[in-house]
């Protein structure tokens, strides 16, 4: 059980959907902190090395043009296990194979259009943040209810 920080994204379909305000508050409740966040339009280039380990996949091309078709709301988020959980808050990556209850589950229907991203480890976790953030854009503070979250060791 560690402390470490995850990027979550909502991609083009969740900005437009109006879903940022109930994502965001499955992060919040669950206890996590959020210590960045920004409405981007991200570059193709930015794009390209975000998904590099996708290029050569039939689909590659159509999810370039789907990332680039709106504005998506980066996020680092901090926390005891918070890659893992993250995941879980967020669903399969195929919302049919979603559980109610989670962000895919219950806003999403084709895995073309999941309305969010989320670091599948750790060591990408630290990737994809240092890709979409600077260090000056993450916040460092004591959130105020974090002893109300976490037991004293």
């Amino acid at each position: 059980m560690s402390n470490e920080q995850t990027f979550i994204a909502i991609k083009p379909d969740g900005v437009q959907r109006g879903l940022i305000g109930p994502i965001i508050s499955r992060f919040e409740q669950r206890g996590f902190k959020l210590v960045a966040m920004k409405l981007v339009s991200p570059s193709r280039e930015l794009l390209e090395k975000h998904y590099s380990e996708l290029a050569d996949k039939p689909f590659f091309p159509g999810l370039l043009s789907y990332m680039l078709s709106g504005p998506i709301v980066a996020m680092v988020w901090e926390g005891r296990d918070v890659v893992k959980t993250g995941r879980a808050i967020l669903g399969a990556t195929n919302p049919l194979a979603s559980a109610p209850g989670t962000i895919r589950g219950d806003y999403a229907i084709d895995v073309g259009r999941n309305v969010c991203h989320g670091s599948d480890s750790v060591e990408n976790a630290k990737k994809e943040i240092a890709l979409w953030f600077n260090e000056n854009e993450i916040q460092q503070y004591k959130h105020s209810q974090f002893d109300w979250i976490y037991e004293k060791p």
